[in-house]
């Protein structure tokens, strides 16, 4: 679905049902370098499944026209904003990595209209290593290779989503080579990298949430392991689920994860 966000075309996929913004929302949320695609699986059970699905492309990401945008700050109030554009009242805000910044922050900004709050891959704060902006700067394409290795621990796809044998490391990056070449304004990865980075309204934010909130982690993520969400899932009362994963939830443990978002929006 295309829609109109601040005067430039935004996209939301609405996992293969017409959007009807009188079922109850979900608005799912990428991270860094990714598209609505890496929502394939959830946005289509939940369409499915009475509600209503608005999986986006970020400013500068897949089908949605730039600018990239500066912040998190800026992308939750894009988020709401699209929601306005769909008619969607209220929401729950699903994330991943980077996306899951994004979605407390929109979620916080907004907490009338958040209903849930999921954090997939979660970290706070999200910071990034030194070693890894130069590399994400200087040969972005290294960069890409080396995220891959430290988000899966697996090399293919059990029999599940997204085929059996998939080869989790070639599809993930494929997928963001094709966002860096698809973004001519800027060095999109070591823009992503800067956004997580920045982020500092954490704390903050969820002093002002109203919703029940979850975390989906990977015990094996060495991205945003584990052991760095404490303080912020203290803070938000957070119920936290473990999966047997790195961080590329949505391949790695693709069940399990349906499951988890299942229960957390049940």
């Amino acid at each position: 679905m295309e829609l109109l966000v601040d005067g430039r075309k935004a996209y939301a996929y609405t996992g293969g049902k017409a959007f009807d913004p009188a079922l109850p929302c979900i608005v799912f949320i990428h991270g860094a370098l990714h598209d609505h695609s890496v929502w394939n699986l959830l946005a289509r059970w939940f369409a499915h499944h009475g509600h209503a699905v608005l999986a986006l492309d970020q400013p500068a990401h897949g089908r949605s026209e730039g600018p990239a945008l500066p912040d998190v700050e800026a992308l939750a109030d894009w988020t709401l904003a699209l929601l306005d554009a769909a008619g969607a009242r209220e929401a729950a805000f699903i994330g991943h990595s980077m996306g899951s910044l994004i979605a407390l922050e929109a979620a916080a900004r907004a907490p009338s209209r958040a209903t849930r709050l999921v954090m997939i891959g979660t970290a706070y704060p999200m910071k990034v290593s030194d070693a890894l902006l130069t590399t994400a700067r200087d040969t972005p394409l290294r960069a890409i290779d080396m995220v891959n290795a430290f988000s899966h621990s697996s090399i293919a796809a059990k029999p599940s989503f997204p085929g059996p044998g998939m080869w989790l490391h070639g599809s993930n990056r494929a997928l963001m080579r094709r966002m860096q070449a698809g973004c001519s304004e800027r060095n999109l990865f070591e823009h992503d990298f800067r956004v997580c980075d920045a982020y500092a309204n954490g704390l903050e934010a969820a002093a002002r949430l109203q919703c029940p909130v979850s975390f989906v982690l990977g015990d094996r993520d060495q991205m945003t392991p584990p052991r760095a969400t404490r303080d912020i899932a203290a803070a938000l009362k957070a119920r936290v689920v473990t999966l047997h994963a790195g961080h590329t939830l949505m391949t790695e443990a693709p069940d399990a994860l349906l499951n988890a978002v299942r229960e957390a929006l049940r």
